[in-house]
Parts: structure tokens; C-alpha cells; sequence
């Protein structure tokens, strides 16, 4: 076996992908300020981030004191820090172009708390160490959504941008993060089979609800047009931390996001 067969064969190191996935919404978020239209105050982003760096240390520092060791940032320097915020740095901004809370930042900096809040509350112990069940941008998302009904996701932020440029310019961005997000599963979390399932479940039960109900068949995949609903196909349910790994779970985990969608829209 060649060398460079031995190098294309070694498998990835996790952190290059939450380190790409990092960039990527850092990118989106300073792109989306500046060119796109964002509803989101720059404070926001800034109090996002400051809340999403604070809680990440508060909670390890308990942690570590409860379970009597180093906190996991320690004795690696400037660089085991950065890569220890990576995650919050994720959530957080995410997370600040996602939800629209007016001009509350206080509501931001909540948001952003129950989501690192979560990664220590919902966990379960793998054999060596506590690991989170639950995405946690995802969750401060949920739970915010059903305690404050004033707050919100705008579906035409990401695009607003675009609009001189025509139909075609609607499709730039949702095309940028698919691109870029196809790459990120493919390479790093291995979870492409996963978004397949989900989407093509997404899919049929638009298809199945349209014909079976009194709902037009073309709102069902509206959804689908929307860039919060890319982003999250592509980097929030593809979490590795909080999905299958396994080919079988994948397609499981996929179908059943779905079915579960289908039932709750069902309900309302």
C-alpha cells in the first residue's frame, strides 16, 4: 500500500470538521450581516457569543469540580481553549441568526444558555465519559419556541440579499450551504445516507398528507425552499455527537425525524 493510499485512508480527525462547520457559520453570519439582509443586530451576535463562551466554561468548570478533574480546556494553552469554545462558538452563532427575539438581548443570551445548558443536563456515560444526546442548538431553539410564542425564525432573512438579482439569486445561498454542507457529511461525519432518509421521508409524507387530507400538496414542501430548514438537514441533524453511526441507524434516525413531523403537523 502506498503512502498516499495510507494517508487517504486514515480517518478524519472529528475536530477538522467541527473547526470547518465553525467557519462556515462565522462566515454565514458575517456575510449575512453585511450583505443579506439580516433582521439580527450585530449586539446580538456579540451577546450570543459572549453567552455561548461564558456557559461553555461555567458548566465545564462545575463538571470538572464535580467529577474532580482538570477542566477539559486546561494544559494544551491558547490552542486547547480554541478548540474547547469551537463547539459554543458554533451554537452560538448559529443560533444567533436563527432565532428572532426584536430587539431583547437578553432573550439571545437565554437561548444560547439552555443550548450549552443541554449538553450537560441531557447526557448520558458511554463507558469512558459523559456524552450529550441531544443537538444542542436545536434545543435552545425548541425550548424558547414553546416558552416565548413572540419569538421567531424569519424564513426570508438568508435571501432577502439576493433579491435584485432575480429568481436565480434566491438559490445562491441554499446552493452555497448544500455544496458546502454535502462536503462537511461526506468527508467528516459520515452522515449522508442519514439526510437522504430524512429528506426523502420529508418528502413522502408531504406527498401522503396532501393526498389524504384537505392540506394543498405544494405547502408540504414548502418547508423544504427555506434556508433555516437546509441549514438544519446539513448541520444540525447530522450532529455526530447526537445521531447513529451505523448505516442502519441512519436511515432510522432519518425516517423517523420525518414521521415524527408528520405527526405533529397532523395534530395542528
Amino acid at each position: 500500500m502506498t503512502s498516499k493510499q495510507t494517508t487517504s485512508n486514515k480517518p478524519k480527525d472529528p475536530r477538522r470538521g467541527l473547526k470547518f462547520s465553525a467557519a462556515s457559520a462565522t462566515f454565514l453570519a458575517v456575510v449575512g450581516h453585511i450583505f443579506l439582509g439580516f433582521e439580527q443586530s450585530v449586539a446580538q451576535l456579540l451577546v450570543a457569543l459572549g453567552a455561548g463562551y461564558t456557559a461553555a466554561l461555567v458548566f465545564e468548570s462545575i463538571d470538572a469540580a464535580m467529577e474532580d478533574r482538570a477542566p477539559r480546556w486546561r494544559g494544551r494553552g491558547a490552542r486547547g481553549l480554541f478548540e474547547f469554545l469551537l463547539s459554543a462558538h458554533m451554537s452560538a452563532v448559529t443560533i444567533s441568526f436563527l432565532v428572532y427575539a426584536n430587539d431583547r438581548l437578553w432573550m439571545m443570551a437565554f437561548v444560547v444558555t439552555a443550548a450549552i445548558g443541554s449538553k450537560h443536563i441531557f447526557r448520558l456515560h458511554d463507558g469512558k465519559r459523559f456524552r450529550h444526546f441531544m443537538n444542542p442548538s436545536n434545543f435552545g431553539i425548541a425550548i424558547t419556541l414553546l416558552l416565548f410564542h413572540w419569538t421567531t425564525v424569519i424564513p426570508y432573512e438568508f435571501t432577502e440579499g439576493f433579491q435584485g438579482w432575480g429568481r436565480p439569486g434566491q438559490w445562491v445561498l441554499p446552493l452555497t450551504i448544500v455544496v458546502l454542507g454535502s462536503r462537511l457529511n461526506h468527508l467528516f461525519t459520515k452522515r449522508l445516507p442519514l439526510i437522504a432518509a430524512w429528506l426523502g421521508t420529508f418528502m413522502l409524507q408531504a406527498l401522503v398528507r396532501g393526498v389524504v387530507t384537505d392540506a394543498p400538496l405544494f405547502s408540504g414542501f414548502v418547508p423544504m425552499t427555506g434556508v433555516a430548514f437546509v441549514l438544519f438537514s446539513f448541520y444540525m441533524v447530522t450532529d455526530p455527537m447526537t445521531s447513529p453511526a451505523s448505516l442502519r441507524g441512519q436511515i432510522i434516525f432519518g425516517c423517523s425525524l420525518g414521521l415524527v413531523y408528520a405527526a405533529l403537523m397532523s395534530q395542528h
